[in-house]
């Protein structure tokens, strides 16, 4: 019995000293995630409050500012163990490549997040459409996805090797845009009296762009009809108002000058008896 006390006794610093390092463990654990968090968030205000800060990076620097802290934090953790940093670096390295030729899918998206980040053609609150696979206003650019809200409210999710390899519209990178209608007059009609009445309508829009100047010209023959196309250049935050609202009131105009809507005709031929 007194030989196991004395034992004991002799253990007793190594545990002490086993105890304490765990404890200084556990306090850098905590306090490298609060600092992590911290850093994350005051990157996030910092970016928020400075308008030179494009919003489609913030997603990205709060992932690798957090990340690269606690990285750091696990390296002085296990550094406190007494475990020899620079093996564990070697061996973090090799299962890297390891890993990485296992992921490379996963690796593409973060290359093409880096280079959309990059060369920016897109950013936050734009709306694009990425042709054959979606549309909306771009809402975060992160490390592997491109997260966009349709016009109908529904998110969509697409990675970021997929957008960077497809054709990409952006629809509100320019201050202006080209709005083209086309409306219909019949054949037989008085054209000449159909182009005035659609360029006084196009006149009575005072935020139509004056230069360059608006057009209202015939630009195609079908079946039964004359195709007049009325094209002008509009702010792009007006554009869709615009659009809507010469649908509705071309044909009323067209009407009220005593014009009526192309109808196509077929002519029909009596067999003989």
């Amino acid at each position: 019995m007194l030989d196991a006390f004395r034992s004991l006794a002799t253990l007793m610093p190594d545990v002490q000293y086993l105890a304490f390092n765990l404890l200084v463990t556990i306090a850098i654990l905590i306090i490298g995630w609060a600092i992590s968090s911290f850093a994350g968030r005051s990157v996030q205000r910092l970016a928020a409050r400075s308008s030179r800060i494009d919003p489609t990076i913030v997603p990205m620097v709060y992932s690798v500012t957090v990340w690269a802290i606690r990285i750091f934090v696990l390296v002085a953790v296990l550094a406190r163990f007494g475990v020899q940093t620079a093996s564990i670096i070697a061996v973090l390295g090799a299962a890297g490549l390891a890993i990485g030729l296992a992921l490379q899918g996963t690796l593409q998206n973060i290359a093409a997040g880096i280079m959309l980040l990059a060369l920016r053609p897109l950013r936050a609150g734009e709306y694009i459409s990425v042709v054959g696979k979606g549309d909306g206003t771009v809402a975060e650019v992160g490390l592997f996805l491109v997260r966009l809200i349709q016009s109908d409210g529904v998110h969509l999710t697409l990675p970021n090797s997929l957008v960077w390899g497809s054709t990409i519209i952006n629809y509100s990178r320019n201050a202006t845009r080209r709005l083209d209608i086309e409306v219909g007059v019949r054949h037989g009609d008085d054209v000449e009296l159909a182009l005035g009445e659609l360029r006084k309508l196009v006149q009575s829009y005072d935020y139509i762009l004056p230069d360059p100047a608006p057009q209202v010209m015939v630009t195609d023959y079908r079946e039964s009809t004359v195709i007049v196309n009325m094209r002008m250049w509009v702010g792009s935050d007006r554009y869709w108002e615009l659009r809507f609202d010469l649908y509705r009131n071309a044909l009323q105009a067209l009407g009220r000058a005593g014009l009526e809507p192309p109808i196509p005709l077929r002519a029909l031929q009596q067999p003989s008896a």
